[in-house]
């Protein structure tokens, strides 16, 4: 109801005006009927007096004689307030007297006539003339002979004027108690409005902003039921201010745990849609964390890693259990951590995340890269591989040494204790030559397993030159033009038996990719590390016109076993020269290009950039490469 008021103070105040207009009213109605009835009782009893008197003051005057009497008699009962008329009839019912007008027009109502019979009967009778006008007739006996008839008739203006009485007392006495009783009211509604408003104030506040409760606790002023509400109020506050520190605190744990775990934490509903991951778990995709929400598995990861996520987690909703160690593979690099590698690995696991004990509403994913995992356990499979290969190599080159000695001291002998023809002296050296290249192969397998002590200034253009005396005869055959630029005054603090195996294999790799007439250049030069230029070095180029790499070859060159020889490869030659340089703190750069068919001009080739640090700190690994 628009028009009943929502305070309370009003409500009650307005209910009990209303109760008691209403009681008021009813009490005021019954009272003034009670009265009526009263006092038409009281008229009726006076009116049969009135007439009782009338007829004995005329009785009287008839034995008399005396009809002036008669006058004064209807006259003085007529002055009476509760009389409207009186007069004096014969038995015939003719008006002798009467109080007010002209007696001789005057005439009975036929009302009046017909009660003549029952007066003569009776002697005395009231009857109504109209509504609320009541007459009373006595009849009047002389010597036993009916003489005639007194009337009077109830004056109704009295009745009236006692019932305004009446209701005029009873209207002031309600006013004063409808007012005595509003204002006990206001009185009594402030004590319980102000404690109302105080907790309205208070919830109102709570609402807005469960910070802003510096109000709390509230006052209590007042010592009855709502002063235990708000004591109850302040109790529930208190509680809910305990409640939500415990689960603020609880909250921002969590949180701090998702955003700071060393994994990868997502959160999917049934779409399965993202509805929140961690930023391992963004870093992992490579897609920014905003746009993670409210995406699907397959717009933000590829396939097939979309699809073996999404079946895990579909099957979590289905069967509400969780899904352990799902190895995810994929080629492509999803994260800074994978840069370097096309490969990489995850360790996935799905559980269900329920709101009731009955209805799973999320799944979560824990994401564990397991990249650097799984090449820590490839590279120590390939470590294996190559501690027993060592092993092997140096059992192999220790025998090889053992008939090559003898080989040497019969060549030995040969030349210097025979007859020989020039001819078969030049035979003898030829085969010296060939039993040298062996013993120096022997050697660099030694070195393979068996590194040197200690490292020392070394000559670069010696030791260059013994790599390509050896190489000497393969590039004569393929008619290889070798240009050498260096200083040959030129030193190096280093471990020479491993820097000369470095730049055998480049110069034998580079010898393998090139074709008859092609060129192959040697250079080095005093330089700064590119990284910082404030430590000097040796830079060593080896260049060569072969048919270089392509991209995805360039990037695996380095890594162990890995080769494009087919048999003829091992895939160890520059995985150890990466561990040289490694040992040396060196960098390597790499550039290498195959030839285009829609760009004639454009030479293939290969050519790898070495620097060296010249000083005595060796063996930190502080190394690195870089590919172009």
């Amino acid at each position: 109801m628009r028009w009943w008021p929502r305070s309370i103070r009003w409500q009650m105040l307005g209910g009990l005006l209303l109760l008691e207009s209403l009681s008021i009213g009813l009490f005021a109605l019954l009272l003034v009927q009670q009265q009526r009835q009263e006092l038409n009782q009281i008229a009726r009893r006076r009116l049969e007096y009135e007439a009782s008197s009338l007829a004995l003051q005329t009785h009287e005057a008839m034995i008399e004689d005396r009809p002036a009497w008669i006058a004064n008699s209807v006259k003085t009962v007529a002055d009476s307030p509760t009389v409207e008329v009186a007069k004096i009839t014969d038995p015939m019912g003719k008006v002798l007297f009467l109080s007010r007008g002209d007696a001789s027009t005057a005439v009975l109502l036929p009302v009046e006539l017909t009660e003549l019979p029952v007066l003569k009967q009776r002697g005395a009778a009231c009857l109504t003339l109209a509504r609320n006008v009541i007459e009373c007739a006595q009849a009047i006996v002389k010597g036993g002979d009916l003489r005639g008839y007194a009337w009077v008739v109830r004056n109704n203006s009295w009745a009236h004027e006692q019932l305004v009485s009446l209701f005029g007392d009873t209207t002031i006495f309600g006013i004063v108690w409808i007012a005595a009783s509003a204002l006990l009211v206001v009185l009594m509604s402030r004590s319980i409005a102000q404690p109302l408003a105080l907790l309205h104030h208070g919830a109102g506040e709570l609402t807005e902003s469960f910070e802003n409760s510096g109000s709390f606790p509230l006052p209590v002023t007042v010592n009855n039921e709502i002063g235990d509400l708000i004591e109850t109020f302040n109790s529930m506050v208190a509680s809910l201010a305990e409640q939500r520190s415990g689960l603020s605190d609880t909250l921002s744990l969590l949180d701090s745990m998702l955003a700071n775990a060393p994994i990868g934490l997502a959160f999917l509903d049934r779409g399965p849609r993202f509805v929140r991951v961690n930023q391992v778990f963004a870093d992992l995709t490579g897609v920014p964390l905003s746009r993670h929400l409210g995406r699907t598995l397959p717009e933000l990861l590829p396939q097939p890693v979309a699809g073996e996520i999404e079946k895990a987690v579909q099957r979590v909703f289905m069967t509400e259990e969780a899904v352990h160690n799902l190895e995810l593979n994929g080629e492509k690099p999803l994260s800074a951590a994978s840069r370097l590698g096309g490969a990489w690995t995850w360790l996935a696991s799905a559980y269900p995340v329920r709101t009731t004990p009955q209805q799973v509403r999320w799944v979560g994913v824990i994401v564990l890269d397991a990249t650097e995992r799984k090449r820590s356990e490839e590279a120590l499979r390939k470590s294996e591989k190559l501690a027993v290969t060592g092993r092997l190599a140096a059992s192999i080159a220790h025998e090889i040494n053992n008939p090559l000695e003898g080989v040497t001291n019969l060549l030995f002998l040969l030349r210097n204790y025979s007859d020989l023809s020039e001819m078969a002296c030049n035979y003898v050296s030829m085969a010296e030559n060939e039993v040298h290249r062996i013993a120096e192969i022997t050697q660099q397998t030694l070195r393979f397993y068996r590194q040197s002590t200690l490292p020392a200034r070394t000559t670069m253009s010696e030791l260059l030159d013994s790599v390509l005396s050896l190489y000497q005869s393969r590039m004569n055959a393929m008619n290889l033009r070798v240009e050498r630029d260096y200083d040959p005054e030129m030193d190096l603090f280093c471990f020479a038996g491993e820097i000369r195996q470095v730049f055998a294999n480049l110069v034998g790799n580079s010898i393998d990719a090139t074709r008859d007439g092609a060129r192959l250049l040697v250079r080095v030069r005093r330089s700064h590390n590119w990284k910082n230029p404030s430590e000097n070095g040796v830079r060593i180029a080896v260049a060569d016109t072969g048919a270089g790499m392509p991209p995805e070859v360039r990037k695996r060159i380095f890594e162990a076993f890995f080769t494009t020889k087919d048999e003829t490869g091992t895939g160890l030659g520059l995985w150890v020269s990466y561990e040289i340089l490694m040992k040396h703190r060196g960098l390597v750069h790499v550039r290498s290009r195959t030839a285009d068919p829609g760009c004639p001009g454009r030479s293939p080739g290969t050519v790898f950039q070495i620097f060296l640090p010249d000083g005595p700190a060796l063996g930190n690994g502080a190394g690195g490469r870089e590919q172009a």
